[in-house]
């Protein structure tokens, strides 16, 4: 099993920044990928950025030039930078990490992330 727990959400105004991290715990020598999703109300949860072991990044198309995943495998962390946030990047922001082939799949509780002035 793998905890995942995550912190940096809150209220932001339009064009400014916020910074989530996620911190793994338990059987993190069965994660490969770790990423962010996100879920606005009313939607389906969508990928927001996605990291490999290796550090291979993929971005939704939305969000790329604005936000940045990094991990730090030593601290089991995820860290997702995002700059130039507009209202449409609302939604409550998952840390995901999946395993190899995606036979193990784990959710972080959320959180929300509001862009408003």
């Amino acid at each position: 099993q793998v905890q995942l727990v995550e912190s940096g959400g809150g209220l932001v105004q339009p064009g400014g920044s916020l910074r989530l991290s996620c911190a793994a715990d338990g059987s993190i020598f069965s994660i490969n990928a770790m990423g962010w999703y996100h879920q606005a109300p009313g939607k389906e949860r969508e990928l927001v950025a996605v990291i490999g072991s290796g550090g291979s990044t993929n971005y939704a198309n939305s969000v790329k030039g604005r936000f940045t995943i990094s991990r730090d495998n030593a601290k089991n962390t995820v860290t997702l930078q995002m700059n130039s946030l507009k209202p449409e990047d609302t939604a409550v922001y998952y840390c995901n990490a999946r395993s190899e082939y995606d036979i193990l799949v784990y959710w972080g509780q959320g959180t929300q992330v509001t862009v408003s002035s």
